[in-house]
């Protein structure tokens, strides 16, 4: 099993990667809140993985820091979700959030992730309340440099369409946020609003 991998990021997106280590490129699937520390293609990259086998498929997970993996994790013991629906609620709640609503059993947070029904969210609340681990500040994988405004735009609305909202509705939010944030904002931070705005 592949645990660990560094290497030249070659392509990124909202929902994967592609990582090119001795020549060989994986694509990796990443939570959004891995994907906006990334840096600019070109440079390298060092991820935890988590390598995930079927029958006929190997996918690779991948997370900039520890406690992104340890929910990951915890999240794929939940009865009924697999790594994909796991990395979608690592994408819609910052690890901090989640650890505080999961031992809050606030259901009403939970099913604000795209995706998550409030039985799924019953689940996560109690499978995970005695197992998640403390709290902290996901480590950062490298900076994010703000892309020209129409890219910025554009790269908000498709992390928001990956995350299961309709294309129109992600362009509101998108306009909405980057009205409150000002354009030349971080992606992390026009990305959060957005978010905000949608779960209200």
């Amino acid at each position: 099993m592949i645990g660990w991998l560094r290497g030249r990021l070659v392509e990124k997106h909202p929902d994967r990667l592609i990582l090119d280590v001795g020549g060989v490129g994986y694509e990796v699937h990443v939570p959004l809140s891995t994907f906006y520390t990334l840096p600019d293609p070109g440079a390298d990259v060092e991820l935890r993985i988590r390598t995930h086998v079927r029958e006929d498929q190997i996918a690779l997970f991948g997370f900039g820091a520890p406690l992104e993996q340890q929910l990951f994790d915890r999240l794929i013991g939940v009865s009924g979700i697999g790594p994909k629906l796991a990395l979608a609620v690592l994408s819609g709640i910052e690890p901090d959030d989640l650890v505080r609503a999961v031992r809050a059993g606030d259901i009403g947070r939970l099913t604000s992730i795209p995706g998550i029904g409030k039985k799924t969210a019953e689940r996560i609340a109690l499978e995970l309340k005695d197992k998640l681990p403390a709290g902290a500040a996901p480590a950062a994988a490298g900076v994010a440099s703000a892309p020209a405004e129409a890219d910025h735009r554009s790269d908000l609305v498709s992390a928001l369409v990956n995350l299961g909202y309709q294309r129109q509705t992600a362009e509101r939010a998108v306009d909405a946020a980057l009205k409150a944030v000002g354009p030349g904002a971080a992606f992390e931070a026009a990305l959060r609003q957005a978010l905000r705005g949608l779960s209200r």
